[in-house]
Protein backbone atom coordinates (compact mmCIF):
# COMPACT_ATOMS: atom_id res chain seq x y z
CA UNK A 1 0.00 0.00 0.00
CA UNK A 2 1.18 3.56 -1.17
CA UNK A 3 1.14 6.32 1.51
CA UNK A 4 1.21 9.78 0.01
CA UNK A 5 2.99 12.79 1.35
CA UNK A 6 1.55 14.63 4.11
CA UNK A 7 2.54 17.30 6.34
CA UNK A 8 4.87 16.09 8.74
CA UNK A 9 5.17 12.29 6.83
CA UNK A 10 6.78 11.78 3.96
CA UNK A 11 5.47 9.27 0.85
CA UNK A 12 6.04 5.84 1.56
CA UNK A 13 4.93 2.28 0.25
CA UNK A 14 3.79 -0.64 3.61
CA UNK A 15 4.09 -4.21 2.75
CA UNK A 16 2.76 -5.85 5.85
CA UNK A 17 3.19 -9.50 5.84
CA UNK A 18 1.61 -9.59 8.95
CA UNK A 19 -1.26 -7.93 11.28
CA UNK A 20 -0.66 -6.25 14.30
CA UNK A 21 0.08 -9.07 16.49
CA UNK A 22 1.59 -7.09 19.79
CA UNK A 23 1.44 -4.21 21.77
CA UNK A 24 4.95 -2.68 21.07
CA UNK A 25 6.69 -2.44 17.67
CA UNK A 26 10.74 -1.98 17.00
CA UNK A 27 11.74 0.15 14.61
CA UNK A 28 14.68 -0.11 12.24
CA UNK A 29 15.69 2.32 10.11
CA UNK A 30 18.37 0.94 6.89
CA UNK A 31 19.71 2.32 3.82
CA UNK A 32 22.02 -0.54 2.72
CA UNK A 33 23.03 -2.06 5.63
CA UNK A 34 24.17 -5.38 3.69
CA UNK A 35 24.89 -8.17 5.78
CA UNK A 36 24.66 -6.52 8.81
CA UNK A 37 20.61 -5.64 8.87
CA UNK A 38 20.31 -9.87 8.18
CA UNK A 39 23.15 -10.51 11.12
CA UNK A 40 20.66 -8.88 13.06
CA UNK A 41 17.37 -9.89 11.87
CA UNK A 42 18.93 -13.52 12.81
CA UNK A 43 20.09 -12.60 15.72
CA UNK A 44 16.32 -11.11 16.83
CA UNK A 45 14.93 -14.37 15.27
CA UNK A 46 16.98 -16.66 17.84
CA UNK A 47 16.33 -14.34 21.13
CA UNK A 48 12.20 -14.35 19.69
CA UNK A 49 12.01 -10.51 20.11
CA UNK A 50 9.07 -11.03 17.78
CA UNK A 51 7.39 -12.90 20.73
CA UNK A 52 7.24 -9.24 22.20
CA UNK A 53 7.28 -6.72 20.01
CA UNK A 54 6.50 -6.62 15.95
CA UNK A 55 9.34 -5.42 14.18
CA UNK A 56 9.63 -3.64 11.32
CA UNK A 57 12.05 -2.16 9.09
CA UNK A 58 11.69 1.27 8.13
CA UNK A 59 14.39 1.38 4.69
CA UNK A 60 15.23 5.09 3.54
CA UNK A 61 15.38 3.47 -0.44
CA UNK A 62 18.21 0.32 0.00
CA UNK A 63 19.79 -0.16 -3.14
CA UNK A 64 21.85 -3.48 -2.06
CA UNK A 65 19.11 -6.12 -2.07
CA UNK A 66 19.38 -6.84 1.36
CA UNK A 67 15.43 -6.52 2.18
CA UNK A 68 14.29 -9.18 -0.11
CA UNK A 69 10.90 -10.37 0.98
CA UNK A 70 11.35 -13.53 1.47
CA UNK A 71 14.13 -13.23 3.80
CA UNK A 72 11.86 -10.75 5.43
CA UNK A 73 9.53 -13.00 6.38
CA UNK A 74 11.40 -16.34 7.18
CA UNK A 75 13.09 -13.75 9.90
CA UNK A 76 10.01 -12.70 11.25
CA UNK A 77 9.96 -9.37 10.25
CA UNK A 78 6.03 -8.20 10.71
CA UNK A 79 6.37 -4.91 7.78
CA UNK A 80 8.65 -3.48 5.81
CA UNK A 81 8.32 -0.12 5.15
CA UNK A 82 10.05 2.02 2.29
CA UNK A 83 10.85 5.74 2.16
CA UNK A 84 9.93 7.40 -0.91
CA UNK A 85 10.57 10.83 -0.62
CA UNK A 86 13.02 13.27 0.95
CA UNK A 87 15.70 12.60 3.99
CA UNK A 88 17.31 11.04 6.40
CA UNK A 89 17.08 9.11 9.68
CA UNK A 90 14.52 11.75 10.40
CA UNK A 91 12.49 11.18 7.92
CA UNK A 92 12.11 7.34 8.42
CA UNK A 93 11.89 7.61 11.80
CA UNK A 94 8.63 9.88 11.31
CA UNK A 95 7.58 7.61 8.43
CA UNK A 96 7.57 4.93 11.29
CA UNK A 97 6.17 6.84 14.27
CA UNK A 98 3.24 7.98 11.90
CA UNK A 99 2.39 4.39 11.00
CA UNK A 100 2.73 2.88 14.39
CA UNK A 101 0.74 5.19 15.84
CA UNK A 102 -1.79 4.58 13.26
CA UNK A 103 -1.49 1.10 13.84
CA UNK A 104 -2.49 1.67 17.39
CA UNK A 105 0.96 0.66 19.56
CA UNK A 106 1.66 1.25 22.77
CA UNK A 107 5.15 2.13 22.73
CA UNK A 108 8.01 2.25 20.28
CA UNK A 109 11.46 0.65 20.16
CA UNK A 110 13.86 1.94 18.06
CA UNK A 111 17.23 0.70 17.16
CA UNK A 112 20.22 0.98 14.55
CA UNK A 113 19.79 -1.54 11.93
CA UNK A 114 24.23 -1.89 11.40
CA UNK A 115 23.82 -5.29 14.02
CA UNK A 116 25.62 -3.21 16.93
CA UNK A 117 23.60 -3.09 19.27
CA UNK A 118 21.91 -6.08 21.54
CA UNK A 119 18.45 -6.02 20.10
CA UNK A 120 17.92 -9.21 22.28
CA UNK A 121 17.47 -6.23 25.17
CA UNK A 122 14.13 -5.60 23.26
CA UNK A 123 11.71 -7.20 25.88
CA UNK A 124 13.49 -4.81 28.80
CA UNK A 125 12.57 -1.95 26.87
CA UNK A 126 8.92 -3.31 27.04
CA UNK A 127 9.04 -3.26 31.03
CA UNK A 128 10.21 -0.40 31.50
CA UNK A 129 7.01 1.14 29.36
CA UNK A 130 5.05 -1.24 31.28
CA UNK A 131 6.16 0.61 34.73
CA UNK A 132 4.99 4.09 33.34
CA UNK A 133 7.97 5.55 31.95
CA UNK A 134 8.01 7.47 28.59
CA UNK A 135 11.19 7.64 27.08
CA UNK A 136 13.82 4.79 27.90
CA UNK A 137 17.33 5.29 26.58
CA UNK A 138 19.73 2.29 26.29
CA UNK A 139 23.43 3.08 27.81
CA UNK A 140 26.34 0.78 27.22
CA UNK A 141 27.92 3.43 29.79
CA UNK A 142 25.51 2.44 32.79
CA UNK A 143 25.89 -0.41 35.31
CA UNK A 144 25.33 -3.80 33.46
CA UNK A 145 25.70 -2.26 29.99
CA UNK A 146 28.93 -2.89 27.65
CA UNK A 147 30.75 -1.05 25.44
CA UNK A 148 32.74 -3.15 23.16
CA UNK A 149 35.50 -1.92 20.51
CA UNK A 150 34.15 1.61 21.02
CA UNK A 151 36.18 3.68 19.26
CA UNK A 152 38.18 6.10 21.30
CA UNK A 153 37.13 9.37 19.82
CA UNK A 154 33.92 8.17 19.94
CA UNK A 155 33.92 7.84 23.72
CA UNK A 156 35.19 11.26 24.23
CA UNK A 157 32.40 12.52 22.10
CA UNK A 158 29.95 11.38 23.94
CA UNK A 159 30.84 11.72 27.28
CA UNK A 160 32.35 15.31 27.26
CA UNK A 161 30.37 16.92 24.69
CA UNK A 162 26.81 14.97 23.33
CA UNK A 163 25.92 13.41 26.30
CA UNK A 164 26.90 16.93 28.70
CA UNK A 165 24.59 19.18 26.09
CA UNK A 166 21.83 16.66 26.44
CA UNK A 167 21.39 16.11 30.01
CA UNK A 168 21.51 19.84 30.81
CA UNK A 169 19.01 20.24 28.02
CA UNK A 170 16.73 17.51 29.54
CA UNK A 171 17.20 18.65 33.11
CA UNK A 172 18.03 14.92 33.84
CA UNK A 173 21.63 13.29 33.70
CA UNK A 174 21.87 10.76 30.43
CA UNK A 175 24.69 8.83 29.55
CA UNK A 176 24.57 7.73 25.84
CA UNK A 177 22.68 9.98 24.25
CA UNK A 178 24.00 9.43 20.28
CA UNK A 179 22.88 5.87 21.22
CA UNK A 180 19.69 5.36 18.65
CA UNK A 181 18.78 2.23 20.91
CA UNK A 182 16.17 3.80 22.80
CA UNK A 183 12.21 3.79 23.59
CA UNK A 184 8.88 5.78 23.53
CA UNK A 185 5.67 5.33 25.35
CA UNK A 186 2.44 6.39 23.12
CA UNK A 187 1.71 9.13 25.25
CA UNK A 188 4.95 10.64 24.86
CA UNK A 189 4.41 10.70 21.18
CA UNK A 190 1.19 12.29 20.57
CA UNK A 191 1.25 15.22 23.58
CA UNK A 192 0.58 18.33 21.83
CA UNK A 193 3.78 19.70 23.80
CA UNK A 194 5.78 17.03 21.71
CA UNK A 195 4.77 16.73 17.87
CA UNK A 196 7.30 14.45 16.80
CA UNK A 197 5.79 14.21 12.97
CA UNK A 198 7.43 17.86 11.59
CA UNK A 199 9.37 18.11 8.32
CA UNK A 200 11.83 20.12 10.50
CA UNK A 201 13.56 16.36 11.60
CA UNK A 202 14.99 15.24 8.45
CA UNK A 203 18.54 14.16 9.92
CA UNK A 204 19.38 13.47 13.30
CA UNK A 205 17.25 16.26 14.61
CA UNK A 206 14.57 13.62 15.81
CA UNK A 207 16.63 11.59 18.42
CA UNK A 208 18.53 14.95 20.00
CA UNK A 209 14.95 16.36 20.41
CA UNK A 210 12.97 13.27 21.93
CA UNK A 211 15.91 12.96 24.22
CA UNK A 212 15.43 16.21 26.04
CA UNK A 213 11.90 16.59 25.52
CA UNK A 214 10.13 14.20 27.54
CA UNK A 215 11.52 15.13 30.84
CA UNK A 216 11.27 18.56 29.88
CA UNK A 217 7.33 18.30 30.04
CA UNK A 218 7.52 16.39 33.34
CA UNK A 219 7.16 13.10 31.88
CA UNK A 220 9.30 9.55 33.14
CA UNK A 221 12.69 8.73 31.97
CA UNK A 222 15.49 6.32 32.55
CA UNK A 223 18.31 4.57 31.44
CA UNK A 224 18.74 0.57 31.13
CA UNK A 225 21.69 -0.92 30.18
CA UNK A 226 22.67 -2.04 26.66
CA UNK A 227 25.31 -3.91 25.09
CA UNK A 228 26.96 -2.18 21.12
CA UNK A 229 29.84 -3.69 19.56
CA UNK A 230 31.81 -2.58 17.10
CA UNK A 231 34.06 -4.22 14.84
CA UNK A 232 37.43 -4.99 15.82
CA UNK A 233 38.65 -4.64 12.02
CA UNK A 234 37.33 -2.72 8.95
CA UNK A 235 35.16 0.49 8.67
CA UNK A 236 33.12 1.36 11.59
CA UNK A 237 29.29 1.15 10.62
CA UNK A 238 27.51 4.74 10.72
CA UNK A 239 26.07 7.17 8.46
CA UNK A 240 27.83 10.21 10.17
CA UNK A 241 30.64 11.31 8.44
CA UNK A 242 33.83 12.14 10.75
CA UNK A 243 33.89 16.09 9.90
CA UNK A 244 30.44 17.33 8.03
CA UNK A 245 28.59 14.63 10.05
CA UNK A 246 29.74 15.67 13.28
CA UNK A 247 29.66 19.47 12.52
CA UNK A 248 26.24 18.91 12.02
CA UNK A 249 25.20 16.54 15.26
CA UNK A 250 26.60 19.36 17.31
CA UNK A 251 25.01 22.47 15.68
CA UNK A 252 21.52 20.02 16.09
CA UNK A 253 22.98 19.84 19.71
CA UNK A 254 23.16 23.70 19.87
CA UNK A 255 19.79 24.24 18.38
CA UNK A 256 18.08 21.50 20.44
CA UNK A 257 19.50 23.37 23.74
CA UNK A 258 17.84 26.63 22.40
CA UNK A 259 14.83 24.97 22.07
CA UNK A 260 14.64 25.58 18.14
CA UNK A 261 12.55 22.69 17.99
CA UNK A 262 9.87 22.79 20.25
CA UNK A 263 6.33 23.42 19.07
CA UNK A 264 5.44 26.97 18.74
Amino acid sequence: MRYEKQSGVPQFECTEYEEKNKDYVVLIPIINEGERIIKELKRAYKYNVADYADIVICDGGSTDGSIKENKLKKLRVNTLLVKQDLGKQGAQLRMGIWWALKRGYKGIITIDGNNKDSIEDVSHFIEKLEEGYDFIQGSRFVKGGKAINTPFIRIISVKLIHAPIISITAHQRFTDTTNAYRAYSRRYLIDKRVQPLRDIFMTYELLAYLSVRATQIGMKACEIPVTRTYPKMGKTPTKISFFKGNFELISILLKNARGTYNPK
